[in-house]
């Protein structure tokens, strides 16, 4: 008997197919698919896909794609980072099938995206309504009025029916701009209310609203802050690109700020301050939010929001790394690769590889070991 829960089918697609495509990049998406679940016809991926899903409750971690952008600003096309992070990510890493199958670490594929669409309670009933019929045309008539329709909604429950099936689970997600932190964040706080946050980033996305926008890349951290209880229990590294001065963030929102310039003057003294600093707030079991930007345009051109004066890669992998050794890091994500946008030559590819380094970090820090 299944004990794939009944939204799964209409929400989940298989690991790089949660951007709707009907010709354009079809292929690539399809040949992404083969490599991801060991299959030769584009055929077998659905079935494979739904043996990933059955194997949830002996996992110890699950991946999860959520290609969506509509929550970025200045330059979209973070859809298509979890599509192209998974491809570098099993490019520059061979034995990346064969150690996920090892530590139990399931790839449950990508939310389903209405590119159109951020948030449900941003929906009228009626477009609820529209949009079930339709992208849910088969689903039974009482399932079909309870499924979400947006990305941050769908992803949402589905993090809270795999935290349902098994509590342990360590949680990973491809992002996506940075609004697609908010529920992973809030589906982990579910399970763990002491849940800390480690964020890499060269913005605050400290506003409460963005244009009367709740949820969207430039206030997922604010309502991650209350939701931690504030307390210094979110600890921001790398900003550099904000209106106001630290003391205002600190002092009317109680973060924990490391700017960019810090940390790059004294590297070493500044992973220990925010080491200390975690634990002196008590932190137990930390999740890290890694939005490229927080890394300098060196490095990481293929951006939204591209930022000099930034953080260098062996920093960030330093300090994912010393977290893993003093906390219990039940997740992380690695946020805002854009592989459309405009970068210098070469640029792509760099930061391509430089979230795939990421990911693998986190994936050490975590898990314990990585490809």
């Amino acid at each position: 008997m299944s004990t794939v829960p009944a939204e799964f089918p209409h929400l989940l697609r298989p690991a790089g197919g949660g951007v709707f495509l009907v010709s354009t990049g079809r292929a690539e998406q399809l040949a992404l698919q083969r490599t991801i679940y060991g299959v030769a016809r584009d055929e077998d991926v659905a079935a494979s896909h739904g043996a990933a899903l059955e194997r949830i409750a002996g996992a110890r971690g699950v991946l999860l794609g959520i290609p969506s952008d509509v929550g970025a600003g200045f330059r979209r096309g973070a859809n298509l980072g979890p599509q192209e992070l998974r491809r570098t990510f099993y490019a520059n890493y061979a034995e990346a099938g064969a150690w996920a199958e090892r530590e139990r670490l399931v790839d449950v594929g990508d939310v389903f995206v209405v590119p159109q669409l951020l948030h449900d309670d941003m929906l009228s009933p009626s477009q609820l309504q529209a949009t079930r019929d339709a992208v849910f045309p088969e689903a039974p008539a009482e399932l079909k009025a309870r499924l979400p329709v947006s990305p941050l909604s769908m992803a949402e429950l589905v993090l809270d029916r795999l935290l349902e099936i098994n509590p342990a689970l360590r949680v990973f997600a491809l992002g996506g701009d940075h609004s697609t932190a908010w529920p992973v964040v809030a589906a982990l706080h579910r399970r763990d209310p002491d849940l800390c946050i480690l964020q890499f980033d060269a913005h605050t996305d400290l506003l409460k609203d963005r244009l009367g926008v709740k949820y969207c890349f430039a206030t997922w951290s604010y309502h991650a802050n209350d939701l931690i209880g504030r307390s210094g229990r979110l600890v921001q590294v790398g900003i550099r690109a904000t209106r106001h001065d630290r003391g205002h963030w600190e002092s009317g929102l109680d973060v924990r700020q490391v700017w960019a310039e810090e940390c790059v003057r004294d590297p070493a003294g500044a992973h220990e301050r925010i080491l200390d600093h975690l634990s002196a707030v008590g932190c137990k079991r930390l999740y890290i939010s890694n939005d490229v930007d927080g890394t300098d345009v060196r490095w990481a051109s293929a951006t939204g929001t591209p930022e000099s004066g930034g953080l260098t890669p062996e920093f960030v992998e330093g300090l994912i790394e010393a977290a893993g050794k003093r906390f219990d890091v039940v997740g992380g994500d690695v946020m805002e690769v854009a592989p459309t946008v405009a970068a210098p030559e070469g640029g792509l590819e760099e930061t391509l590889n430089l979230g795939a380094r990421y990911l693998r970090a986190t994936f050490q820090a975590s898990l314990g070991s990585a490809p």
